[in-house]
């Protein structure tokens, strides 16, 4: 069985009531239930929170609600920590997911063909975990007590754009694991991963009021359509 988790808690800094914010015309984490709903690959979707609201919503999108408690449900909680207590919850429903599939609603320009080819890394590829992420191209650098350093060249042998193929960026959208390998590590990824590669442009995640806008720009240009009755148009 195959289970698709999205973590959405309450609180939230850059936006209020980020994860139900309107986007599109539609609750925010409409768009990503729908796109796991549309899933060929995925048998049950379940949005883990600790807030009234958004278990309201997240039910009339069409997803089941795994009720969260507030101690992983903080600011700091990590992510993996909701994903192990789903587990826990499902698994005393006498349901037993083997894959986890981790989508994050704040990255919502993603398609349900993209959740699909990212679990088939697992179920077809024999990969232990996935993620998706987009090409990147850019020169990192970090600002250490002796400076500046470059991360990832060398500023005397700088490398053409088309020497840096092979380069990715996380996109924080999509996440696939096997169960035993998220209990046994407490962590998302590990083992032997597998790239799901996503366009650039629908690779950007929702922090600030700016972030929404812009995404929201993106969105209309690349196909995505208000979610009305049914699944965005791809």
């Amino acid at each position: 069985m195959i289970a698709a988790i999205i973590p959405a808690r309450g609180g939230s800094k850059g936006i209020h009531k980020k994860n139900i914010v309107p986007f599109l015309g539609s609750p925010l984490i409409a768009h990503t239930i729908v796109q796991s709903l549309e899933s060929d690959l995925v048998d049950a979707t379940y949005v883990s929170t600790d807030d009234d609201e958004i278990a309201t919503t997240s039910r009339e999108a069409g997803a089941s609600v795994i009720e969260r408690p507030a101690e992983i449900a903080g600011d700091r909680s990590p992510t993996e920590a909701a994903l192990l207590h789903a587990v826990e919850e499902l698994r005393a429903a006498e349901t037993e997911p083997d894959i986890v599939v981790l989508l994050q609603c704040t990255s919502p320009l993603r398609r349900p063909t993209d959740i699909d080819e990212t679990v088939a890394l697992l179920t077809e590829e024999g990969y232990d975990s996935a993620l998706s992420a987009c090409e990147d191209h850019a020169f990192f650098w970090k600002d250490g007590d002796g400076g500046a350093e470059p991360i990832n060249y060398d500023p005397a042998d700088r490398p053409m754009r088309q020497e840096m193929d092979g380069w990715y960026r996380e996109n924080g959208s999509i996440y696939a694991v096997h169960t035993d390998l998220l209990e046994r590590e407490a962590c998302r990824l590990g083992g032997e991963i597998g790239i799901h590669e996503m366009p650039r442009q629908l690779s950007s995640e929702i922090d600030t009021p700016e972030d929404l806008e812009r995404l929201e720009a993106i969105a209309r240009t690349s196909g995505f359509e208000p979610l009305l009755s049914g699944a965005p148009s791809q």
